[in-house]
């Protein structure tokens, strides 16, 4: 990739380099441990026009998220459900969706949002490339296209009569290799008066608080405020408001509308740009020295690990998250350092890691084990997580959360 996947200028400064890498979804069956396995650069960019992070696509998005076996399921986080439940009555209540109105969710994975709108009567359609998720939504009585959204899905979903509402998409923006076929397909699909919205994870709250292992090759581009706002203007689309949320470490959700529409831009977006602004994000300097925070972070982890082990601790990490897959490929930790790890997901148990080869468990081996230290690699879920694993204090057990850097929870 030489070229901003944006504006398609040269890319020539490095924003963060994690070494070579396995695509951070693609777990192992036992039968494949001793198998050739893909390592690929996990080098991210930014452009220095546009200030898009951006990282380059190895695999194409058929392989990552269309082979039918994809394994993200977005119903096993409680605090994720609540997250979307919540998202649904502020929607009614903002815009005043009803039984007229048609709600059209990008990568609605298993259905577990669209559920919400389905309940108040409102018409769902659910657009989702993988189809072992989708059949899950569509047990549910959610409607769901297995397909990739862009130009052509939406060309067909408006010659069908179908158009949006309400349209939007939950940490999708991010994993779109052909970013400006994306956003015109959603020009193409939004109704005259509809509005967008979408929620990604917020580059500046990734800047400033260390979370390098949310780079991963299924996130192919990494947003400000600013830039997004370039990006959907680009394409005929007006960013007339901004929230800043809790979720994933720090994430926006972002309102659009058609630049046609007679629409007041918040004052929550006009000083969220200035808030980025003064951090320097319209500037080179704050992208190129992340690069040294990443590193400080892995020796700090390395070494909480290695005095860890040489007392003679066990260890066992709690989840098999994306993230952490960068976060443990990235500084080399593998069995030697931790057990196995634990995931409530059905779809991820008796399965191994990428690249560490890690074994995923139920979360009841934990009593079986009595681990002295629980790493927590979705740490954006800490408090949940540590909420349902309490017990571990019965042995005296202490809970570790790497990002942004190690802190130990006795």
């Amino acid at each position: 990739m030489t070229q901003c996947r944006f504006c398609k200028t040269t890319l020539k400064h490095t924003f963060a380099d994690l070494g070579m890498s396995p695509l951070s979804n693609s777990y192992l069956k036992p039968e494949h441990l001793n198998k050739v396995e893909n390592f690929y650069p996990l080098h991210t960019y930014v452009c220095e026009k546009c200030f898009l992070v951006q990282i380059e696509d190895f695999e194409s998005r058929e392989y990552i998220f269309g082979d039918g076996d994809y394994a993200y399921f977005s119903s096993y986080s409680d605090s994720w459900l609540k997250h979307a439940k919540g998202y649904t009555d502020l929607m009614v209540e903002k815009f005043g969706f009803d039984a007229n109105s048609q709600v059209i969710e990008i990568a609605s994975n298993d259905g577990y949002l669209l559920q919400y709108f389905k309940e108040k009567g409102i018409p769902v359609l659910g657009i989702e490339p993988a189809g072992n998720t989708a059949k899950v939504a569509e047990k549910k009585g959610i409607p769901s296209l297995v397909k990739f959204f862009g130009v052509q899905t939406a060309t067909e979903l408006v010659a069908n009569g179908k158009q949006a509402d309400l349209l939007l998409g939950n940490n999708v923006l991010a994993h779109v290799p052909d970013l400006n076929d994306f956003v015109a397909g959603m020009k193409i699909v939004l109704k005259p008066k509809g509005i967008i919205t979408m929620e990604f994870p917020h580059l500046l709250q990734l800047i400033q608080k260390n979370q390098f292992d949310t780079i991963y090759h299924e996130h192919y581009s990494y947003y400000s405020f600013l830039t997004v706002s370039q990006v959907f203007a680009a394409h005929g689309l007006t960013l007339f408001d901004v929230e800043e949320l809790p979720t994933h470490g720090g994430s926006l959700r972002i309102y659009g509308q058609h630049e046609a529409s007679e629409v007041k831009i918040s004052d929550r977006a006009i000083k969220l740009k200035e808030k980025e602004i003064e951090a320097g994000l319209d500037k080179l300097e704050p992208y190129l020295s992340f690069g040294e925070k990443v590193k400080e972070t892995k020796h700090k982890l390395l070494s909480f690990l290695i005095e860890a082990k040489s007392q003679g601790k066990v260890i066992a990490a709690y989840g098999a998250p994306a993230k952490g897959n960068t976060l443990l490929n990235y500084c080399g930790v593998k069995t030697d350092f931790i057990d196995y790890t634990v995931d409530r997901s059905p779809h991820k148990q008796n399965l191994f890691l990428p690249g560490t080869h890690i074994p995923i468990m139920s979360p009841d081996h934990i009593k079986e084990t009595k681990p002295d230290y629980l790493l927590i690699l979705p740490w954006n879920l800490k408090d949940e997580i540590i909420s349902q694993t309490a017990f571990i204090r019965e042995w005296g057990g202490s809970f570790v959360v790497p990002i942004p850097e190690v802190q130990v929870y006795s």
